[in-house]
């Protein structure tokens, strides 16, 4: 799960019914402290329109229900049950669905808090990218309930003399609406707390003076909260500070990782395959290229193609086994160019060889007078071969911001039935741009999602523009985040940046900004 915000440290049990009632649905829930049993917690899940609570016990050397499997953390034990669902039951045998984490509000809206970040994912992040006195907040993992102080020091002494990064833990206590960090002065929030040990330097046991002198910024965000980060990050950088803000601070984050990701792109390097590049410069990732199958080997560079396949975890968050087919835990998309004259048949032998039966172009076919695709399909009620592929154009109409085209295909040397494609182009993406209505977009994807879905055992959805990376990247970058949404529901945590890292580290500057898949996901509680 990607966060701990289920847990809220500060409710009744009447109080806990009265949220899920109110703000959840179905499926919600939440974990807390147990009034009875100090110590212990409870579980508190909707159930239609009422709520049962479920008792976990806290043993000292694990959790568990009374009973059954055990746990290190109660952040275990809550995924457990999340995902293995049909596990947990009434004494009767019915069973208790966990589906969606009614998130206790943040403790604070600054950006130096970072949530269910763990330990070492928390030192990670400071030695790999933050400066000597750079500092997070964070959810303790071992004590729900209280908050931990990471901050990169420079105190460790090597053999050389030299000093490496270290990373201190300081303990964040909460009581009875107060933090502090372990006697000493106690503060109302956690923001007053991280403000006096900036001024007032905290010094450990071993004499060395801990710094808080730069923030080091979240990028998760709560879904539900789109809006006021959009706003947050559309506020104008204070001169005062040498770092950008806002969506450039993002932007540039995303650019210096850019050049940590570059693998090999060496086949569409080779002579043979450079004119099969709209650009030469935006060349595949060799490690996730479509290979195309089924050609004639003798032919220098035959199974090369400008795509790379996009894999997403899914809810099992375990990897799919290779690239091609679609599951319940994995989701695959093609990213593409856009075709030249040259490279159709290719496009078509790999629509036809990955079994795909949806394509997404996000480009019209000459935009500001310049060639952005070759236009790779027949005219209405017409039929055209495409080396060994035939394609006929059944029907195409035009809908909300976007042109639907049925095609039929199929191999002219085999004796089999057409498969059919659907072709959805979305005209209203201007480049260099943003789209002029962003829910449209969101619409645009749950339709394209409908036809996918609506096909079994259907191979990856196949996206283009006209590189394949910007307004591509973006479109698969919003549809894995509302899948995200979709499936854990409004109140969750998305990480906008890091899923465009995921996706860049498949195909070569994939994903564009931050800031149009933000703009485009804002008001998103419309897709829920």
């Amino acid at each position: 799960m990607t966060s701990r915000r289920w847990f809220h440290p500060n409710i009744s049990g009447i109080e806990a019914e009265k949220l899920l009632l109110t703000r959840g649905v179905h499926g919600s829930f939440l974990a807390r402290p147990s009034k009875s049993n100090p110590g212990d917690f409870t579980l508190s899940v909707r159930r239609n329109d009422e709520v049962t609570h479920i008792k976990i016990q806290n043993t000292g050397d694990y959790y568990d229900l009374y009973g059954g499997e055990k746990f290190a953390t109660l952040a275990e034990l809550v995924q457990y049950y999340t995902e293995q669902q049909g596990l947990l039951r009434e004494k009767n045998s019915n069973v208790i669905e966990l589906k969606y984490p009614l998130n206790c509000q943040d403790p604070t809206s600054e950006r130096w808090y970072h949530g269910h970040l763990t330990g070492k994912e928390a030192e990670k992040l400071l030695t790999e990218k933050g400066k000597p006195g750079s500092f997070l907040v964070r959810e303790s993992q071992s004590k729900p309930g209280d908050f931990v102080l990471s901050v990169l020091t420079n105190e460790d002494k090597m053999e050389t003399g030299d000093r490496k990064p270290h990373v201190t833990h300081v303990m964040i206590h909460y009581q009875v609406g107060n933090y502090d960090v372990g006697g000493g002065e106690r503060f109302d929030t956690l923001t007053d707390l991280v403000e006096h040990y900036k001024k007032n330097p905290m010094v450990e046991k071993s004499g060395a003076v801990v710094h808080l002198k730069q923030p080091f910024n979240a990028t998760r965000i709560n879904a539900a909260n789109i809006e006021n980060r959009v706003k947050e990050l559309n506020k104008m950088a204070d001169h005062s500070e040498k770092a950008k803000q806002g969506f450039w601070e993002e932007f540039e984050m995303l650019q210096q990782q850019e050049c940590k990701l570059l693998y090999p792109r060496k086949e569409g390097q080779r002579p043979e395959n450079k004119a099969k590049n709209r650009y030469k410069n935006i060349l595949p990732f060799d490690t996730t290229r479509v290979a195309l199958r089924d050609v004639d080997e003798s032919v220098p560079g035959s199974d090369y193609i400008n795509a790379n396949y996009i894999k997403v975890l899914g809810k099992g968050r375990t990897p799919c086994g290779g690239y091609g087919r679609n599951s319940e835990h994995c989701k695959i998309y093609i990213a593409t160019q856009g075709c030249l004259q040259t490279t159709v048949n290719d496009f078509w032998a790999m629509v036809y060889q990955e079994n795909s039966h949806v394509i997404v172009m996000t480009t019209k076919e000459v935009e500001r007078g310049r060639n952005k695709c070759f236009r790779y399909w027949p005219d209405k009620s017409c039929t055209k071969e495409y080396g060994c592929i035939c394609v006929r154009n059944v029907s195409e109409g035009e809908a909300q911001g976007y042109y639907l085209r049925e095609l039929e295909i199929l191999r002219t040397d085999r004796d089999e039935r057409p498969r059919l494609v659907k072709h959805y182009q979305y005209f209203s993406w201007p480049d260099h741009g943003v789209p002029n209505e962003p829910g449209g977009v969101l619409s645009f994807l749950d339709q394209v999602n409908r036809a996918q879905q609506s096909i079994p055992d259907t191979g990856p959805i196949i996206v283009h523009c006209s590189a394949g990376i910007g307004r591509t990247g973006t479109i698969i970058v919003i549809d894995i985040l509302v899948d995200i949404i979709h499936r854990q529901g409004l109140d969750c945590d998305i990480d906008i940046p890091k899923t465009i890292q995921m996706v860049r580290r498949q195909r070569f500057g994939h994903g564009a900004d931050g800031g149009t898949v933000q703009v485009c996901l804002h008001g998103c509680s419309a897709v829920h």
